[in-house]
């Protein structure tokens, strides 16, 4: 979901010695377990709530701003875009001062919001997949840690490793839109597990295959948690993908519902994943401290990815009667851009 566009107007804030920051959202990190908060397993690596959670209230239409998406929508089946939406009225920061905050929320934010420890984590691998290259990944993210004081994740101390799918580094070309999502995934899943390593594998395509391929990579690579911001429309036969590329047991791979509104993308609709949808989360009053609400703009087109699969039968831990196969999404977290997240991308 990343289409040709420069990377200076992402949703990202810009950390103290900031090059390009914008306003991103999309995808969510990794999986969860627990139905209140959906923390990962005590690592906490998502940034994902539940959806039934009663700190999450029934839909409403989101404010509309303007948005751009970073990657096109796939031009034949099979293939995979990027699930990111832009901002377009947010200005890029080219420099912040010391005392200067990002505009859009960090990971203090979140951690409050989701009830995420900020000291859990350690040890674990949280792989991402995207396609392409983002050849300034490391860099960026040493800029995004930086502005907000979390410790530092670099390939020098190996909390940080780049592959492509493969294992090795016959990194892809790099393409603009999906390096504003690998910006985006790589700084969510720092502000939710500070202490997590970070696995980035690289597809060389924005195919199911290579995606596929690149998931099964993360897997081989000892990753315990697969996060997954793309999707495509269902085909007949991706129970055969769930079989090749996503039935791994013991691993959390969560992927993003979409960002189109209702309607169900695949590999969201995959009976063996997480399938993270998006909410609007607004500081207020309440004891949390934060009100949520299922994000959705009302013209439609934009929003949170819901509905029921064609293809998928529902799996057995899934007990509503509103679908007769797969209900996506699982679980939910703030993906709204007009309540964003601050991204550093350059």
């Amino acid at each position: 979901m990343r289409s040709h566009r420069r990377r200076n107007p992402i949703r990202r804030s810009a950390p103290a010695l900031l090059s390009a920051a914008v306003l991103i959202t999309g995808g969510l990190v990794a999986a969860t377990r627990t139905p209140a908060f959906a923390a990962t397993a005590a690592a906490s690596h998502a940034v994902a709530a539940d959806t039934t959670a009663s700190h999450t209230s029934a839909s409403h239409t989101a404010q509309t701003v303007p948005t751009h998406r970073l990657c096109s929508q796939p031009s034949k089946p099979g293939y995979m875009a990027c699930q990111s939406v832009v901002r377009t009225d947010v200005t890029p920061h080219r420099t912040l001062g010391r005392d200067d905050t990002p505009q859009g929320f960090g990971p203090a934010d979140l951690q409050a919001a989701y009830n995420l420890p900020k000291d859990a984590g350690s040890g674990a691998t949280v792989a991402i997949v995207d396609a392409n290259d983002d050849p300034n990944a490391e860099q960026d993210l040493a800029a995004y840690r930086s502005q907000y004081g979390l410790p530092e994740c670099g390939t020098g101390n190996g909390c940080f490793k780049k592959i492509d799918q493969d294992g090795g580094t016959d990194y892809p070309a790099a393409d603009a839109g999906w390096a504003g999502e690998i910006s985006l995934d790589v700084d969510m899943v720092s502000a939710a597990c500070p202490q997590c390593h970070i696995l980035l594998v690289e597809a060389k395509s924005a195919s199911m295959d290579d995606l596929g391929t690149a998931v099964n990579q993360a897997v081989a690579q000892g990753a315990e948690y697969v996060s997954n911001s793309y999707g495509g429309s269902e085909q007949s036969d991706d129970a055969t993908a769930d079989e090749q590329y996503f039935k791994h047991p013991g691993v959390a791979i969560t992927v993003s519902s979409g960002d189109s509104g209702y309607g169900v993308e695949y590999p969201a609709a995959s009976p063996y994943v997480t399938a993270v949808g998006g909410t609007s989360l607004t500081k207020d009053g309440s004891a949390r401290g934060y009100s949520e609400t299922v994000w959705g703009t009302p013209a439609g087109g934009e929003g949170a990815g819901s509905g029921c699969s064609q293809y998928s039968a529902k799996p057995s831990w899934q007990q509503d009667t509103d679908c007769a196969e797969r209900s996506v999404a699982d679980v939910a977290a703030d993906a709204d851009p007009a309540t964003g997240l601050a991204v550093y991308d350059t």
